[in-house]
């Protein structure tokens, strides 16, 4: 194993989970799949953990691991992963692997493409990454629950080139909602629910406020940034200029976006992620800072702190990353699907089987809330064409900022009535208020796949739906 591998596996899980390198192999860890002609099978187990966010311990988390947030998981571009995801927890569950364009068998939609996940049951997840680049793993059934409540992780695919970083680090941006002995509040309001979300009072990076990782000084670092959280638009920025993005949702930046600052932050919405490249300082104990604008002052999320001799590494040395192979849309042929999200003309009670309901319905898409996972008879919101192209015109009529993430397929952002965009390959729009975005794609992976609002409680309670390529 290559030193900046190890860094990444070892370096960015104990430093997460608190684990020892050595301990590591029994963390439910996916590291990368060998030269064997068959993949080894990873178990992982969905169980009910704890942790010290004060110093008692916080009961009720749900986590891979009994006393850490779930590892960060990494695989390889080109070959093939086998997932057993184990089920311990007496509620049902299903995992959603975001932004992987895999088979719709294995995306982890109860109901849509599979049976939820019952107690003391496992579903085998096999699929070989077809994109390199950052994506994350969280539950599609008792989603709010077990979200908010911890189970979310990170999950890298290995470029099949490697663009010669020295060491690798992976953000999980995550909020609880706890009271001063620990304890978890509720999820959600109704009152969140019908505006931007209830918010956590316990802003985290990898479950911890403002963890310092260790990285030698002068070396070129990758730093992945995911916001897994079920709220929170966070707005981002580090403290060097020594750095660069290079990803934006896992693909390869293709349109330049640039480095955010104090008054220029990048917004990030649940479900997105960013990729800096960024040289660490050279002398030891220097820091760089990944700073949120959060409301009223910044917030240090995460510090990098060199250590060691310098190695006095230079950005220009790194390769360029390698297009992932998505299917560009053609424009000129290509056919406008509208979808509109807002609030929904009347309640109701979602059918969600045994994935959890709110109980009510604020919200629409084409002025219809969803009726439910186990709702049966419900038909798609659009029904595509496989290999041929589309415009998907999004519009936000409400007060509040939609992410809409799109399963198995990745877009195109074009233009917005609001801002320019970056054409860089997505799979979650953040919307703005009353904001119209369209975006293009190639229908080119068939099934049903599902397509909703990535502030949990907005997709809970209505703003959901599937879209359908034969």
């Amino acid at each position: 194993m290559k030193r900046r591998d190890f860094l990444l596996t070892a370096g960015a899980i104990a430093g997460t989970a608190g684990l020892g390198a050595a301990g590591l192999g029994a963390t439910g860890l996916v590291s990368g799949v060998g030269p064997r002609k068959a993949p080894m099978p990873y178990d992982l187990i969905v169980q009910k953990a704890r942790y010290k966010f004060t110093d008692q311990s916080t009961l009720g988390m749900v986590s891979l691991l009994p006393q850490a947030p779930p590892p960060v998981l990494v695989g390889h571009q080109g070959k093939p992963m086998v997932l057993n995801v184990r089920n311990t927890l007496p509620d049902y569950t299903s995992m959603h692997w975001h932004g992987m364009r895999i088979a719709n068998a294995m995306d982890g939609v109860p109901y849509l493409t599979q049976m939820p996940i019952a107690t003391n049951e496992t579903f085998p997840y096999a699929f070989t990454p077809p994109d390199a680049g950052t994506y994350w793993y969280h539950p599609h059934c008792m989603t709010m629950d077990q979200m908010a409540h911890g189970l979310t992780g990170v999950l890298v695919i290995k470029e099949a080139k490697d663009p010669g970083f020295d060491a690798d680090q992976a953000i999980n941006l995550k909020d609880f909602r706890l009271n001063e002995e620990g304890e978890f509040l509720p999820s959600f309001t109704g009152r969140g629910a019908a505006r931007a979300g209830t918010f956590g009072n316990v802003v985290t990076a990898n479950w911890q406020e403002n963890p310092v990782y260790d990285q030698p000084a002068g070396a070129l670092l990758r730093l992945r940034v995911v916001n897994t959280d079920t709220t929170r638009i966070h707005k981002l920025y580090l403290t060097t200029t020594d750095a660069r993005i290079i990803a934006w949702d896992g693909h390869p930046v293709r349109d330049p976006i640039a480095l955010p600052t104090a008054l220029k932050p990048v917004f990030v919405g649940p479900g997105q992620r960013l990729d800096f490249a960024l040289r660490m300082p050279d002398s030891e104990g220097q820091k760089i800072d990944l700073m949120a604008s959060l409301p009223g002052q910044p917030k240090v999320m995460a510090s990098l702190r060199a250590i060691g001799s310098n190695l006095n590494r230079n950005l220009n040395a790194l390769s360029a990353l390698s297009p992932n192979p998505v299917a560009h849309p053609d424009l000129s042929v290509a056919q406008t699907h509208e979808f509109v999200f807002g609030w929904s003309p009347d309640s109701m009670i979602a059918n969600n089987g045994v994935c959890g309901s709110m109980g009510y319905t604020f919200w629409s898409i084409n002025r219809t809330p969803w009726a439910g996972d186990a709702a049966t008879g419900i038909g798609p919101l659009a029904q595509l064409e496989l290999g041929k192209s589309y415009i998907f015109r999004l519009r936000n009529e409400s007060p509040h900022a939609h992410p809409i993430h799109l399963h198995g397929l990745s877009f195109l952002p074009l233009r917005s009535n609001k801002r320019r965009l970056k054409r860089n390959w997505t799979d979650t729009a953040l919307l703005l208020r009353g904001e119209t975005v369209d975006v293009a794609l190639v229908a080119d992976n068939p099934g049903d796949w599902a397509f909703h609002c990535h502030v949990i409680e907005h997709q809970k309670t209505g703003l959901a739906g599937y879209l359908r390529v034969s």
